[in-house]
Parts: C-alpha cells; sequence; structure tokens
C-alpha cells in the first residue's frame, strides 16, 4: 500500500514540474506586440485657414423707373452683358413729349413778353427824359421787364424739369456689367420706382469673410503688417463645390472695430473675376495661408479624445506606453499642431492605439 502511494506521489511531482516547464517556456518565447511608432520633430509648414465668405459684385445696382408708363420697349435679355449707356428700356414717352413742347412754348411766350417789356422801358424812358411823362413812369415800366424776365427763368426750370422726365423714359446701362432677370413684359404698365432689372458689374468680385480675435492676432503676428494693408499676400477662395478658384485674391480692407456680438471682424477680399465665373450672391471659403517656422506635428490617427481632451500613448525607453494630455494649437489635414504638452524627440503610437492600454509594453516599428 506504501509502494502505491509513494508511486502515485512521484507521478504527480513529476506532472506539476513539467507544468511549470511549459509555463516557463511560454512565458519565455511570448514577445509583445508590434505598433507603429513615430518620432515627433520640428519642422516648417503651412497652415491654412478657411472662413465662409460672401461674394458680390464689383457693382450690383437695381434698375427701377423714375416715372410711370407703358414699357414700350425693352432691348435686352437677361443675362446678357452691356456697355456703360446701352439703352436697356423704353417707356412710352409720348405725354413727356407733349409736356415738354408746352414748356417750350411758355417759354417763348415769356421771353417775348420780356422783350415787349424791355421796348416799353426804353420807350418810357425816352420820354421821361423829354419831361413829357413822370419818373415814376419809368420805374414801373422796369418792374414789369424785371417781372416778365424772372418769368423765364421759370419757364427755362419747367422746360428743363420736362426735358428730365422725357429722358427717365429712355432707361440707360449706368455701367457696363451683366443684366440679371427681367420680371416685367413688353407692354407692361409700371408705375414709377417699379424694378424693371439689375445690373451687376463682375469684372471683379468682393469677397466678406469675418475673422475672431485670435485668429486675426495671429495672421498680423505672423505676417508683415502696414498701415495701408491689413496682412499682405494672396489668399484663395474655395468655391461651393470644393473646388478652388484658379485666381488668387488680395484683402484690401477690413472694419475698424470687432462685433460685439460675435467677437469677430469683417474683411473684404478682391478677386479678379474675367470669365464670368463668379456672380453676385455666391457663397465660399476664404483659405488664408501662413507660414509656421518649428511646428510640432502630430497625426490625427495617434490622437484619441477623452472628454473633450487630446491625448496620445508615448513610448518610454523600456517600450512602456503612457497615456499623455496635450494640447493642439490648431488641425492642418490630418496633423494637430502641438502648444504644449509633447516636446521633440517624443515616441508615439502611430497606429492601434483603440487595441492598448496605459503600461502596456510594445514592440516599436520605426
Amino acid at each position: 500500500m506504501n509502494k502505491h502511494i509513494f508511486y502515485l506521489c512521484a507521478v504527480l511531482a513529476f506532472a506539476i514540474a513539467g507544468c511549470q516547464i511549459k509555463a516557463s517556456d511560454k512565458n519565455e518565447t511570448e514577445k509583445p506586440p508590434v505598433y507603429p511608432v513615430i518620432k515627433l520633430s520640428q519642422s516648417d509648414t503651412f497652415l491654412h485657414s478657411n472662413y465662409v465668405a460672401a461674394i458680390e459684385a464689383r457693382q450690383n445696382v437695381e434698375i427701377r423707373t423714375k416715372v410711370s408708363g407703358y414699357l414700350e420697349k425693352i432691348s435686352v435679355d437677361e443675362g446678357r452683358e452691356v456697355k456703360q449707356g446701352d439703352l436697356l428700356f423704353q417707356i412710352n414717352d409720348k405725354e413727356f413729349r407733349m409736356e415738354l413742347e408746352k414748356a417750350q412754348a411758355a417759354l417763348t411766350s415769356a421771353k417775348a413778353e420780356a422783350r415787349a417789356a424791355s421796348l416799353e422801358v426804353a420807350r418810357v424812358k425816352l420820354l421821361v427824359d423829354k419831361k413829357i411823362i413822370s419818373a415814376t413812369e419809368q420805374q414801373l415800366a422796369e418792374a414789369k421787364e424785371a417781372v416778365a424776365k424772372a418769368r423765364i427763368i421759370e419757364a427755362q426750370s419747367v422746360v428743363s424739369n420736362a426735358a428730365t422726365r422725357l429722358s427717365y423714359t429712355s432707361i440707360r446701362a449706368p455701367f457696363s456689367g451683366v443684366i440679371d432677370r427681367i420680371p416685367l413684359k413688353l407692354g407692361s404698365l409700371v408705375n414709377e420706382g417699379a424694378l424693371l432689372t439689375t445690373v451687376s458689374d463682375l469684372s471683379f468680385v468682393h469677397a466678406y469673410f469675418s475673422v475672431s480675435e485670435n485668429e486675426y492676432l495671429h495672421h498680423i503676428k505672423s505676417r508683415k503688417h502696414t498701415a495701408d494693408s491689413t496682412w499682405l499676400g494672396d489668399v484663395q477662395l474655395q468655391l461651393a463645390d470644393g473646388s478652388i478658384y484658379p485666381f488668387p485674391g488680395k484683402i484690401e480692407t477690413g472694419e475698424g472695430e470687432f462685433d460685439k456680438s460675435t467677437g469677430a471682424i469683417a474683411f473684404r477680399a478682391k478677386f479678379p473675376n474675367p470669365q464670368k465665373v463668379l456672380k453676385h450672391g455666391a457663397t465660399g471659403k476664404i483659405i488664408i495661408t501662413n507660414d509656421v517656422a518649428d511646428a510640432l506635428l502630430v497625426p490625427q490617427k495617434a490622437v484619441f479624445e477623452i472628454q473633450d481632451k487630446n491625448y496620445v500613448f508615448v513610448v518610454d525607453q523600456a517600450n512602456i506606453v503612457h497615456q499623455r494630455n496635450f494640447t493642439p494649437k490648431q488641425r492642418i489635414g490630418a496633423y494637430y499642431i502641438v502648444q504644449s504638452g509633447l516636446a521633440p524627440g517624443d515616441i508615439l503610437v502611430y497606429e492601434g492605439i483603440q487595441t492598448i492600454k496605459d503600461g502596456n509594453k510594445i514592440a516599436p516599428k520605426y
């Protein structure tokens, strides 16, 4: 019986020793997982800032009637280019021509009366000189002459007003541009002040956009600043379809104060428009590019967020990963510019951050 117990104990001892040897071999052969890493370094880069912009024509003027009447002629079509002074619309002018002719006749009559009054003054003066009549008669004749001359001035004013009103029946282009929609049709009765169309000068356009105070100060500090321009250098325009407008623009001017409700300040950029691609009322994004020297860039895929804070996994000399918070200055493309929390030479886990935890050991792959 004792021999059997001894034999059983020996078998169990050998089995336990074998398991320990296998576990030890397994631990020795198990290697830490491989993760791609990146070593941070400083480099010069470009920082692109985007701002929503409203595009307006150089000039965009509503063409309205100054007199009432029937629309007799439409000399242009919607979307067509016109030159300054081109006839756009003609309102029936018969009534206004009659007014002008009546005013001109009144002027002629006033001139005739003034001429007769002048002759009367000359005749009376001759009689006064001969002492045939008293001097008061001459004064009375001169007063009548003055009244007649005043009537000439009044009649000339009426003629001028009638001629001006007649000219209002021919509506011409105030400047060269493109015709917008024409809501009225031929023969329509238009009232004074009715909208006929809009003319837009699209030789170049203005893009209006707003910049926050922080971004404004950043742009000012990163570019040369003069009294004549807010910041030097070209700006680009991104169109609504995401494409970049081929012609660069210039920032011409900005407002003199920040909007208290938004904390932003508005600027105006000028873009050439030789092909008339940009239209009044269009939208886009202004892209301002600044040079950033010695920027520390962190790939976006190496960053994860916890409660609105940004973290990365930093690898120490023992290849142990440590979760570290950092503050980004701005995001450009697939990278963050580091403001604080990281330094050149730090090694970060580049990919697979979802599968590791703080304190894990890895095999870094550069």
